[in-house]
């Protein structure tokens, strides 16, 4: 496949969002550790979405413009997320069946905390790479949810969304370079999911296995790729972004170790080259598979792409697994990231006042991983369903029956 990679990306962040400051206020949170978390607002989702709805509704649009033979051509769906809704049965044969794909396609769900969706776009174009089909595709989506823990420092990070990737040799979005990849992995309990209700583990823990992972894997792409220099090689970047102060430290740790940068040189590198990756970061916060594409979507949205720019990108799943590789995006990436419409999207939401923000948080758990029967009626969260939801067409949980999740449209 000689220009593998991203062909297009569609994107669903929810209808709601909540300002990071309101918050802050409403649980009392030092100013000044706000701040370095470089973050404006973070979506929030509702009773009746989860993760399956999230990814249909990210995938539809690239789905919808395909014709009945460019489907056909589909012969991969993977799906990546860290908020499951089975032990058994893949999040993938839901949002199989609801984007109505053919049937004659392999389809698995991927775990590995926020690295599953590098996971899963790397296997996808491994897999592609030996079908004999040369035109064959993978659709590939991130979708997550969050369970935010109320009165931490977290909790303005927990956001979600859903990324979809359709993945094959026409890589408008991104042509991810073959060879070009530095892998980094050891057993840690810096963040984890021990049940549906919770994000627990070890802050800062976690903020050092971040930044350890990044240095290891970027000197294990050196390797592959041959000796080359970090400043000069990667016109943007793109990492892995739980909040912006956290990608701000990793990069000024790793400056520091390269070339004894200061200050000055590492604050103008930072903005020039990985601030780009920000721009829709700050305004959903963390949505853990996919936010690597999600920054992706930030450099392509502000990057200057008069000509094919090379794009380094850090992958970080807790737990943990890591990734340093590398794309080409050219002047076509500008036009494949307009169809997703992600500022139009994230424009269009509905912001939510914090007592409002308290009700949708209690009565999520209607919806949870583990639930056999569920009515999910919007109840005294009715208004907020006819303002954000009702007559815009997106994919929603319609009721749990005896395990079974069934879905309409709004």
């Amino acid at each position: 496949m000689a220009k593998a990679g991203i062909e297009r990306i569609g994107f669903y962040g929810g209808q709601a969002f909540i300002e990071i400051a309101e918050l802050a206020a409403l649980r009392k949170l030092d100013p000044a550790r706000m701040a370095n978390l470089l973050i404006r607002r973070k979506s929030v989702h509702f009773p009746w979405e989860d993760p399956v709805s999230f990814a249909v509704n990210a995938a539809r649009p690239i789905v919808r413009a395909l014709d009945a033979a460019q489907r056909g051509r589909i012969t991969h769906l993977l799906v990546a997320s860290e908020s499951g809704i089975d032990f058994g049965k893949s999040l993938a044969t839901w949002v199989h069946g609801l984007l109505d794909l053919p049937r004659g396609m392999r389809l698995f769900e991927i775990k590995q905390a926020c690295y599953g969706g590098t996971a899963a776009l790397q296997t996808a174009l491994g897999l592609l790479a030996r079908d004999a089909r040369p035109d064959a595709k993978a659709l590939v989506v991130c979708t997550d949810i969050a369970r935010p823990v109320p009165h931490s420092y977290a909790e303005p990070t927990q956001g979600g969304a859903a990324i979809a990737l359709l993945v094959g040799a026409d890589a408008a979005v991104l042509e991810v370079e073959a060879g070009a990849s530095g892998l980094h992995g050891y057993h840690v309990m810096d963040a984890f999911r021990p049940d549906a209700d919770q994000e627990t583990g070890d802050a800062d823990l976690s903020v050092l296995t971040y930044i350890d992972c990044l240095q290891q894997t970027f000197a294990a792409y050196q390797a592959a790729a041959g000796p080359v220099d970090f400043r000069e090689h990667f016109d943007y970047l793109a990492f892995h972004t739980p909040f912006g102060g956290m990608v701000k430290g990793a990069h000024r740790t790793l400056m520091r170790r390269l070339y004894q940068a200061g200050g000055a040189d590492t604050e103008a590198d930072f903005h020039r080259r990985l601030a780009p990756s920000l721009a829709y970061c700050r305004e959903v916060g963390n949505i853990y598979s996919g936010t690597v594409f999600l920054a992706l979507a930030g450099v392509l949205a502000s990057a200057d792409l008069d000509r094919r720019r090379r794009v380094g990108l850090f992958s970080y799943g807790s737990g943990c697994s890591s990734e340093f590789f590398s794309g080409w995006a050219g002047p076509e990436a500008e036009a494949a990231l307009a169809q997703a419409g992600l500022a139009g999207q994230l424009a269009a939401r509905r912001k939510l006042d914090m007592a409002e923000y308290e009700q949708v948080l209690a009565a999520n758990r209607r919806s949870y991983f583990g639930e056999k029967d569920a009515e999910i009626d919007p109840g005294g969260l009715s208004d907020l369903y006819r303002s954000a939801f009702a007559g815009r067409g997106v994919c929603v949980l319609d009721g749990i029956r005896r395990h079974e999740r069934r879905y309409r449209d709004a």
